[in-house]
């Protein structure tokens, strides 16, 4: 890092939106040992910048602590200098864990989930987003992705250099939609990675002079940008837990434990994983989002949903067997997404719940007509997860009363705005 450039240490907030502080090059040292101030109430900041009703008021100091494995430099182009990121995790002033911290639950969740089980997770967020000012082009077409150039190119590069591994680039179905996806990595570090991707992208398009956003809808009427989240699960020597190749539809006899798990307390995650107003908008059927609370093989209505594997030119499909979530976008959390999602795994593994269907691929809507219904909004999921006495008891009360809190001030926010102008709205935010 140059002397003219800053480094900024980052946390991702309930909005899902990054925030932090800049130091000078020449503190950088005494910064990646030792932290900067934070304040808990920047905890209840929204996703339109205001603070909601919180318990912390204006008393109360925190620490930043930056995790130096996270630290990724974004080098200088044009006027636009360079400057060096890096993800913290929020403490006391003496550098005990903060319960509130978002990236601390995470990190508790894969433990407590390795403690329990000896399984680690390996996961992927793939995001899609639209970029405005192009040429019409056709879903999935060459000239799409070509309409994007030099941009295009410079984003896979930069997230090649930062090391978060890029796998694929395309241009998407929906007007002006693309999408990157990352290799998968180790759980934390997979939502460490999707933090970090957001803002790689805003800044690059930025300085293209281009605007990007990762909003559910950006119309009513317009195809949405999902979050999907894939997870699988290794045994303590690297072999898969979710993969049987006698078992129905593949899936073991834990993974469909898992599964359950999610699937029993779906309506209550929904409150972090798709946690804004306009991100009901999207989850309804038909758009390929999430029609419905149930698991099936390669059915992308499916809030969960078994993916296909390959065996050509050699491949294995325990390698590449995992479950995909499809009920989260970008405004929420990474970190929160993951740990309820490892939460509600662990809770499907250890305790007593319903074997699910594992629906097949041809099965028709007639069929899936009795599955649970997802929230119809964000107010119902959050009624839903106040009535879930197993989702509440994974969070310190502080965590739980300041997200409600946010989530609830951002529908008031945007209450009196008809659909058009509320997805305008959010757009505009992420």
């Amino acid at each position: 890092m140059t002397t003219d450039q800053t480094l900024f240490v980052a946390t991702s907030d309930l909005a899902g939106q990054l925030r932090g502080r800049s130091v000078p090059a020449s503190a950088t040292e005494s910064v990646l040992r030792r932290g900067v101030g934070w304040v808990p109430a920047d905890l209840a900041i929204t996703a339109f910048g205001t603070i909601a009703a919180n318990v912390f008021g204006s008393t109360g100091d925190l620490r930043l602590m930056p995790d130096v494995s996270t630290r990724i430099e974004i080098p200088a182009r044009g006027a636009d200098p360079g400057v060096s990121l890096v993800l913290a995790v929020q403490t006391e002033p003496d550098g005990t864990p903060w319960n509130c911290c978002p990236r601390t639950f995470a990190r508790r969740a894969l433990d407590d989930l390795r403690a329990a089980t000896g399984l680690e997770v390996t996961a992927s967020f793939e995001h899609e987003f639209m970029v405005g000012g192009l040429p019409s082009t056709a879903p999935f077409s060459f000239a799409r992705h070509r309409s994007i150039e030099p941009f295009g190119s410079e984003l896979v590069a930069l997230l090649a250099q930062a090391g978060l591994q890029p796998e694929t680039w395309l241009p998407e179905y929906g007007a002006d939609q693309f999408e990157i996806t990352l290799e998968p990595a180790p759980g934390l570090v997979a939502a460490d990675r999707a933090v970090l991707l957001k803002e790689l992208v805003r800044d690059l398009a930025r300085r293209h002079g281009r605007s990007v956003t990762f909003a559910p809808l950006a119309h009513p009427d317009g195809s949405g940008n999902g979050v999907h989240v894939h997870l699988s699960l290794q045994t303590s020597d690297g072999a898969s837990a979710l993969y049987d190749a006698e078992a129905e539809a593949g899936l073991t006899d834990i993974g469909r434990r898992f599964a359950a798990g999610i699937l029993a307390h779906a309506r209550a995650l929904l409150a972090f994983t798709a946690p804004s107003p306009v991100s009901y908008l999207r989850l309804t059927p038909h758009r390929w989002s999430a029609g419905g609370v149930f698991l099936a093989e390669r059915n992308r209505e499916a809030l969960l949903r078994i993916c296909p594997t390959s065996t050509v030119g050699g491949g294995d499909p325990s390698h590449q067997y995992n479950l995909e979530f499809r009920a989260s976008d970008a405004t929420a959390n990474p970190w929160l997404t993951l740990g309820v999602l490892i939460r509600a795994g662990l809770a499907g593994i250890t305790g007593d719940y319903p074997d699910p269907t594992v629906w097949p691929e041809s099965v028709t809507e007639a069929e899936l007509a009795g599955v649970p219904q997802l929230p119809k909004d964000l107010g119902e999921a959050l009624d839903d997860l106040a009535a879930d006495r197993v989702v509440t008891g994974w969070f310190d009360p502080a965590l739980l009363d300041t997200h409600v809190a946010v989530k609830r001030a951002e529908i008031e926010a945007v209450s009196e705005l008809d659909d058009v102008d509320r997805c305008a709205r959010f757009a505009d935010v992420y």
